[in-house]
């Protein structure tokens, strides 16, 4: 049985980095991948974008309504053609998903014998899950940290929301790194300072 992992951490932890080389390592053995990620992440269009400058369209941009499961194998079907099994699923930006598409993803690892590798952030700008990265966590099989750390150097597990270069701790859950607003990882105590700052 193929398991489902959840692979997280703050802003800046390295986790498309971290799937673009995942997807590399699969590749270079002669596998194939298929990588997807939520249509809401509107930076980069069609592509997942390292900070590191590495560059690549997805397979699969997964709006809410659509069924994860029957949209890998509508392109497994496609795949078969050409005779090369599909590998895995590598998702970035996991935290976008809703609910039923991380149920569906644990339907493709269990029932499908395919491994699903979820990269995302577990809380928004104000602590608060997303619902994606939520039902991740009550399921996946395996969970890692992918860690970074904070502007005081230690460990950053918080992401700070700024706005015109000041930080906010209102808003819509979602606004889109460097189309919209900035982040910065925070450590806890970096993260409550500037909160207070704030009010």
């Amino acid at each position: 049985m193929s398991k489902l992992y959840f692979r997280h951490g703050a802003m800046n932890s390295g986790k498309s980095t971290a799937l673009l080389q995942a997807a590399h390592n699969y590749e270079e053995r002669d596998q194939r991948v298929l990588v997807a990620k939520p249509a809401v992440d509107v930076k980069g269009d069609r592509n997942i974008i390292s900070r590191l400058g590495v560059v690549r369209e997805v397979d699969l941009l997964l709006t809410p309504e659509k069924n994860l499961r029957d949209a890998f194998q509508e392109v497994a079907k496609d795949a078969s053609i050409s005779k090369t099994p599909i590998a895995c699923l590598l998702i970035d930006e996991s935290q976008f998903l809703t609910p039923e598409q991380v149920d569906q993803a644990l339907e493709l690892a269990v029932l499908d014998n395919i491994p699903v590798l979820a990269y995302g952030i577990r809380t928004d700008f104000q602590t608060k899950s997303f619902p994606g990265s939520k039902r991740l966590l009550e399921i996946a099989h395996s969970l890692e940290e992918l860690k970074t750390i904070c502007r005081c150097g230690r460990k950053a597990m918080f992401n700070g929301r700024l706005f015109d270069g000041s930080f906010v701790f209102d808003g819509d859950q979602v606004a889109i790194d460097g189309v919209e607003v900035t982040y910065e990882s925070l450590c806890a105590d970096c993260y409550l300072k500037e909160k207070a700052l704030a009010n």
